[in-house]
């Protein structure tokens, strides 16, 4: 196993996740199976209960994990499948050192951070490394590590500690840091590329060779990051630094990667999508639907335009005290070519979102509502279609007369963290002619991502089935309601699910491709080809499988 640390200096944020996601993608590249693990030296558990404010967005794995944003990167670029183990904590490492003690495993020992921490720290890491994330079940051969933060803080200190022990226990040929600083203009992270005398003097002041400074300007696109790196050496060094077994051979991984930044870069016809949501001041609290929205965008060669609406501003309180405000909302929604109303918790902003969907509805605009959006949508409908004036979910009103929306059986109100229907779960078509059916390839089933409390009521479902709301799509069992479809509108869909989590560059998530499809005129189009792709807009090499040895598959996309 080789291992490589990429650390962080100067300020937090500077961008090492997409570095360390980078150097994994070259390293696929070159027929190499690639795994990846995030520290964070937080001391809560895990990222469930965060505030999207405080940290960004929540990001759900497959078996329900609840793990930091950078994790949506590490999966999105390398087109693997982690586990929550594969995000450490700080709280991590000492509740299993603590419970380890309370077991009596350490003898009676007195339990200190040296080296009871730091050896669980590097025991995690072994360990995990070893797990398979790729879909044909092999060991991987590199693990990319990510320590969050910036090296000199306080709370990485022991996991510091525990990767200097760890060097010498793997052996020098075994193991690398990459540490990512910035250069003020404002590997090193700076607005233009660096000047080979300002690369020397870094080579001398931090004893490393010249060859070993990678200069990581800004791009316009991430996709060129790992191009950037590819051509400063980057995996030349690392396969002569870890005695990696690869050919240096054109690799068809970084063509794709190449098609796929030089289409980006080109785009000139538009798509706006307004995104009606809670937490739009912080962009990152919806990173992996933006990423799922620039997929699709860049499947049908459209440059994307997001159009951020704080909910609350939508509403006819907003326009008592602050008319301008409401207006511009109005005005921006109006002016999108589809609307997105995303997941989310909590009342405030509802009843604007409803505003949004009521419009969508009635004006034929494409809509997509994920998890609590799909949840409003079926409120909407039950206000103004089935006349059930107090619906609501009793996440918001526990008293109405029309709890169109419940909180699941299992859920316990009086603890927060990890108490909700979490991960990959099954849910099964129940209309040969669904749309949503048609652009997930026409499977019976899809596994999607979960993270909610709350559910559609079963037993109304039939009042709104009786108007024309469809529910396409439902659990293994039939009793949770995971799609809807509106009839006779040119794209209404509801999911409960997240399928942003498994959105992936070469291949866009199938709700949200319609969404882009719709909003730019194209669905119809797509669907009487019987969703296939025009050939010119294919590029020539993407992968279906995260196998590195498979044979990369053509991904044909739409032509315009």
């Amino acid at each position: 196993m080789k291992y490589i640390l990429v650390t962080g200096g100067v300020i937090s944020g500077i961008g090492k996740g997409i570095i360390a996601s980078s150097v994994g993608t070259i390293l696929k590249s070159c027929g190499l199976h690639v795994t990846a693990i995030k520290i964070d030296p937080y001391i809560n558990i895990d990222a469930g209960t965060f505030s999207p404010y405080e940290h960004g967005e929540v990001y759900v794995l497959d078996d329900g994990g609840e793990v930091d944003l950078d994790l949506g990167n590490y999966e999105r670029f390398l087109d693997i499948r982690l586990t929550r183990d594969n995000n450490l904590t700080t709280g991590k490492i000492y509740q299993s050192v603590i419970t380890k003690e309370r077991r009596g495993d350490y003898l009676g020992k007195t339990v200190q951070v040296v080296p009871h921490i730091t050896d669980a720290i590097q025991e995690w890491v072994m360990k995990q490394a070893k797990i398979s994330v790729d879909d044909d079940g092999m060991e991987p051969q590199v693990c990319v590590i990510e320590l969050g933060g910036t090296v000199g803080d306080i709370e990485s200190m022991p996991f510091i500690e525990a990767f200097r022990q760890f060097q010498f226990k793997v052996k020098k040929e075994n193991f690398c840091n990459i540490h990512v600083s910035l250069i003020p203009q404002i590997m090193c992270r700076c607005t233009t590329p660096l000047e080979t005398a300002v690369k020397e003097k870094i080579s001398m002041f931090c004893h490393v060779e010249p060859t070993q400074v990678i200069c990581v300007h800004d791009v316009p696109s991430v996709y060129r990051v790992p191009l950037l790196l590819e051509d400063q050496g980057v995996v030349s060094y690392l396969c002569q630094r870890l005695n990696l077994p690869v050919e240096m051979k054109p690799r068809k991984l970084l063509t794709k990667w190449k098609e796929m930044a030089d289409r980006s870069d080109r785009l000139l016809e538009s798509v706006s999508i307004a995104l009606v949501g809670k937490y739009t001041k912080l962009s990152d609290s919806y990173t992996s639907v933006i990423k799922a929205l620039e997929h699709s965008a860049l499947a049908i060669n459209h440059k994307l335009e997001v159009k951020y609406i704080d909910s609350a501003d939508l509403e006819t309180a907003t326009l008592q005290e602050e008319p301008v405000k409401y207006h511009e909302a109005w005005q921006k929604l109006c002016s999108a070519h589809g609307v997105l109303v995303p997941g989310g918790f909590g009342v405030r902003g509802t009843e604007g979102k409803m505003q949004a969907i009521n419009w969508a509805r009635k004006q034929n605009k494409p809509f997509l509502g994920v998890c609590l959006g799909m949840q409003l949508a079926v409120c909407e409908f039950a206000r103004n279609v089935l006349g059930w004036e107090d619906a609501n979910s009793t996440e918001f009103n526990p008293e109405s007369k029309h709890p169109v929306v419940i909180d699941m059986p299992e859920h316990n109100p009086g603890q927060m963290g990890g108490t909700m229907r979490l991960g990959k779960r099954r849910t099964i078509f129940k209309s040969s002619s669904s749309v949503l059916r048609k652009l997930y390839g026409n499977v019976e089933y899809v596994e999607e991502r979960h993270r909610h409390r709350f559910e559609v009521n079963p037993e109304l479902k039939h009042h709104f089935e009786e108007k024309g709301l469809q529910f396409v799509g439902q659990d293994v069992e039939g009793e949770r309601m995971e799609v809807i479809e509106l009839e006779d509108h040119y794209y209404f869909v509801g999911v409960q699910y997240h399928p942003e989590f498994t959105s992936r560059p070469i291949n866009p998530s199938p709700p949200y491709f319609g969404l882009l499809l719709a909003a730019a005129g194209k669905l119809q189009s797509y669907l009487t080809k019987g969703c296939r792709l025009s050939p010119r807009d294919t590029y020539s090499d993407c992968s279906g499988s995260s196998s590195p040895e498979m044979e990369l598959s053509e991904l044909k996309f739409l032509s315009l």
